[in-house]
């Protein structure tokens, strides 16, 4: 692909991106309250107000507001700004990563669905079905046309077809990752009596599980564990809080190392 062509593509999808983090704070905001992300328009939760196309305009409105709402002048957070570029910077690299392709729009769409669960689970520790479950319905029926990554089961069964290893690499993701951490869950209940692994992260581990296939699964795991731990520490001694009694937002650290895996190969 010539690299201009490749640099419009990267530059039409961060505007993409752009575009879609304002939908994506929708879903944010309306999925963990049960409310419709399609009516009614776009309005402020402080007052009410249902919200002019001019001010609704991906991150220049908020620069033009000054991070205030126009009618009730209460701050805007700044998570709206943060997801709608934080969006496009992940459409930018998932573009420059695989170009024009269909493992682009499947990236695309991977990314868009992590952006929403990292911040409702930052937000209200919640995981909705709707992107957990419903993702890994998505996911399974793109096995069929993208390939998961599997070298692994490339390994193991080299005269298998691409289909059949992208769901065996998939099997290994749920039996080796979603299914102990499960168990991990249920026991750390069990011996100390409240819950340590909310079961919506077991659903998130299928979701990676089913798009990305056991090893980048497990890579985007094992980054979110370790990045995990290491701000929760951070942030405990700067709190002096005790790490036994803070709950941190798991499903967040290991979406923001499932939206980082697909990029590594071109940036490594």
């Amino acid at each position: 692909m010539p690299a201009e062509y490749n640099a419009l593509f990267v530059a039409f999808a961060a505007v993409l991106g752009l575009l879609i983090g304002s939908f994506l704070n929708v879903c944010i905001y309306r999925l963990p309250r049960d409310i419709s992300v399609v009516a009614p328009r776009s309005f402020c939760p402080e007052c009410g107000k249902q919200i002019a196309w001019y001010d609704n305009i991906p991150f220049a409105s908020y620069v033009l507001l000054r991070g205030k709402c126009r009618y009730c002048v209460q701050k805007i957070g700044l998570r709206y700004p943060a997801v709608e570029l934080s969006t496009a910077v992940l459409f930018a690299g998932v573009a420059y990563r695989y170009g024009v392709s269909s493992f682009a729009w499947k990236w695309l769409l991977w990314e868009a669905i992590l952006v929403v669960l990292f911040w409702t689970d930052v937000e209200e520790r919640i995981l909705p079905d709707e992107l957990t479950i419903g993702g890994s319905v998505v996911g399974l029926i793109l096995a069929f046309f993208i390939p998961v990554p599997a070298p692994f089961a490339q390994t193991l069964f080299p005269g298998w077809s691409p289909i059949a290893r992208s769901f065996a690499s998939v099997g290994m993701g749920l039996a080796l990752l979603a299914v102990p951490m499960w168990a991990l869950g249920f026991f750390y209940e069990k011996v100390r009596g409240r819950e340590g692994l909310g079961f919506g992260d077991v659903k998130l581990l299928v979701l990676m599980s089913v798009f990305l296939g056991f090893e980048k699964a497990l890579l985007a795991t094992m980054m979110g564990a370790i990045g995990g731990s290491i701000l929760g520490i951070v942030f405990c001694l700067a709190t002096r809080r005790k790490i036994s009694e803070t709950h941190l937002p798991f499903g967040s650290f290991l979406c923001a190392g499932a939206s980082v895996t697909p990029l590594l190969e071109r940036l490594i």
